[in-house]
């Protein structure tokens, strides 16, 4: 995966029994650490990270 950093991105779904994030919440990649967590800057405020292969978040393009 080339440095998604600054890409949009949709929530299809995710793991995490605690979050509140519903499928199709978009948000803003922040950075990917070392372990490939996905660190999202989400829409509504969450900052909730994901990770690839257990949970399931397509890239999308910039709204104009």
């Amino acid at each position: 995966m080339s440095d998604p950093t600054g890409k949009r991105v949709q929530l299809i779904s995710t793991s995490d029994p605690y979050t509140k994030l519903p499928p199709g919440t978009e948000g803003t990649v922040m950075f990917v650490d070392a372990l490939k967590t996905v660190h999202v800057d989400w829409d509504n405020g969450s900052r909730l990270g994901l990770i690839p292969g257990e949970d399931r978040f397509m890239f999308i393009e910039e709204k104009s």
